[in-house]
């Protein structure tokens, strides 16, 4: 198994959990006991490996970490709007 495999392995499974926390607060329609900056700080790392997996031919890795992309910026567009609750 070659890096970019694993990489890209690591990189869906964690997609996989990002999406069950976006269905969870889609359920709880809030925000509580959870620090939103963590989820922030790993979109955009996610927005640097967009660029960076490319760069150094990571093909799996790049189409997985659009997962994770897509998983961290709907978590972060919906804490925004259930913020209020």
């Amino acid at each position: 198994m070659n890096a970019d495999y694993l990489n890209a392995s690591f990189e869906l499974l964690g997609s996989v959990f990002l999406w069950l926390s976006v269905a969870r607060l889609v359920k709880d329609k809030r925000v509580a006991g959870f620090s939103p900056w963590a989820v922030v700080f790993y979109f955009v790392w996610g927005l640097w490996n967009i660029w960076y997996y490319p760069a150094v031919n990571c093909p799996w890795s790049f189409a997985a970490g659009l997962l994770v992309v897509a998983a961290n910026g709907t978590w972060v567009v919906l804490a925004l709007k259930y913020r209020k609750n």
